[in-house]
């Protein structure tokens, strides 16, 4: 009987290995095979907003800051109403992630800015290049933001003027339009104090812009999406502000940048110690004008909004056990979920529900 089970044993470890010689002959072309499923996922699907159901989504295609983080790149938000794709901030990588997600660029029906920090806009050029041939728009893009965006959207432009003519030439008029080349600016006067600016509306979907507190940073502004009956706040980045509580309330869904001032002086020592003065200072400086993940809590919780996401995530969290501490009492003062973002996460908010459900995409 022991034999019995040992000559088993030998053939199953042989056949094992058998399999394993051939899946290594072979790799090349099963590699190939696995590619091509990959493309065939990819490139099957034009329009992947069909596929969804009617709701309200919000997708984190950039939940990262100026710092380097490699699971985190530069501030982006999409945001789908319906039928409808909208992009809120465009940092470096947006287009990228925005793919990955197996989103398509093409369908994006406009641009919102918060305001015009480096990190914020330095993946527009791309963005909109993707848009453009993606889509094979025959007009432009419209992107919105406060005062000054005419100069930002004028700079891309001539940037990638020189791009669109040789894809113009190559492709065609067919393919990649003169007239669809670029965007179109709306700029908007920074709302007052206590008041907001309505920028898109419509029977189901309304977006509101209102001021934030990112000083010396003038104008930034946030952004309120409603659709039917769904609402979400982007708070783009500000220190901690009695103007969000108030535009955020009732929202479902906040959207709120969070810095750890802890783990941000802790980086502030490392430099001084190396002599380092430079980022030392910088260290310093930065807490001033953005806000930690208590308050964010603090907005939330006094806003009444159902689930705080936080993103702008300063500083990078290379594990996720870092998480509590980035949080620090934040869960002790917003008492709804809250949730430390990464690309590729996902919201849904089903009409007629007050529930948010959480997913990530690719």
């Amino acid at each position: 009987m022991i034999a019995g089970k040992r000559r088993r044993w030998l053939g199953v470890v042989l056949l094992l290995t058998t399999m394993l010689v051939l899946l290594y002959w072979q790799r090349a072309a099963v590699s190939l095979l696995l590619v091509q499923r990959g493309i065939d996922e990819i490139t099957a699907n034009a329009d992947p907003i069909a596929q969804l159901d009617d709701a309200l989504y919000l997708g984190i295609c950039g939940a990262g800051s100026p710092m380097t983080d490699e699971r985190r790149a530069g501030p982006c938000t999409v945001v789908i109403a319906g039928k409808r794709m909208f992009v809120f901030d465009t940092g470096a990588g947006s287009a990228a992630r925005i793919l990955r997600m197996q989103l398509n660029p093409a369908q994006i029906d406009a641009v919102f800015l918060t305001h015009y920090h480096s990190d914020h806009i330095d993946g527009l050029g791309e963005l909109l290049m993707q848009r453009w041939v993606g889509a094979a728009a025959e007009e432009p893009v419209e992107v919105y933001g406060p005062e000054g965006l005419g100069r930002v959207v004028a700079g891309f432009r001539e940037a990638y003027l020189q791009d669109q003519s040789y894809r113009t030439l190559h492709h065609g008029e067919d393919l990649a339009p003169t007239t669809g080349f670029g965007a179109i600016s709306r700029e908007f006067d920074s709302p007052k104090k206590g008041e907001s600016v309505i920028l898109l509306s419509d029977e189901t979907t309304e977006i509101r812009a209102f001021l934030v507190d990112h000083g010396p940073v003038k104008p930034a502004v946030g952004y309120r999406v409603r659709y039917r009956d769904r609402s979400l706040v982007i708070s783009g980045d500000t220190a901690f502000s009695e103007e969000l509580i108030n535009q955020a309330k009732g929202a479902d869904l906040l959207l709120h940048e969070a810095m750890s001032m802890k783990m941000v002086e802790l980086l502030e020592r490392g430099f001084d110690r190396h002599g380092r003065s430079r980022y030392a200072q910088l260290m310093r400086d930065i807490r001033n004008y953005h806000s930690s993940p208590e308050e964010a809590a603090q907005v939330a919780s006094a806003a009444g909004v159902g689930h705080l996401v936080l993103h702008h995530i300063v500083p990078p969290l290379p594990l996720e056990t870092l998480r509590d501490e980035f949080l620090g009492r934040a869960e002790s003062i917003f008492s709804g979920p809250i949730d430390v973002s990464r690309d590729g996460d996902w919201y849904q908010l089903p009409l007629g529900s007050t529930a948010i459900v959480r997913s990530h995409r690719p």
